[in-house]
């Protein structure tokens, strides 16, 4: 873990916090179905502007294969 300056007791407590639930945050993100549908929305945008597929079902296949392959992930 690297160590961050603090400014005092507060902050350092806050940053344990942080540090102890940050893999529980992510399961619960990544298992929530609103991320998924954020997901897909972001992902169909970049398709649609930096890939060149005409066919909707294409899109929708290519979007899905994405989403397959994106997680999110603690640092």
């Amino acid at each position: 873990m690297n160590k961050i300056p603090t400014l005092n007791s507060h902050d350092e407590a806050i940053r344990r916090l942080a540090e102890g639930y940050k893999e529980e945050v992510a399961e619960t993100i990544a298992a929530d179905e609103r991320f998924h549908d954020v997901m897909m929305d972001i992902i169909s945008e970049f398709i649609d502007k930096e890939i060149p597929i005409v066919n909707d079902e294409d899109k929708w296949d290519l979007g899905l294969e994405l989403v397959l392959r994106v997680t999110t992930k603690t640092v």
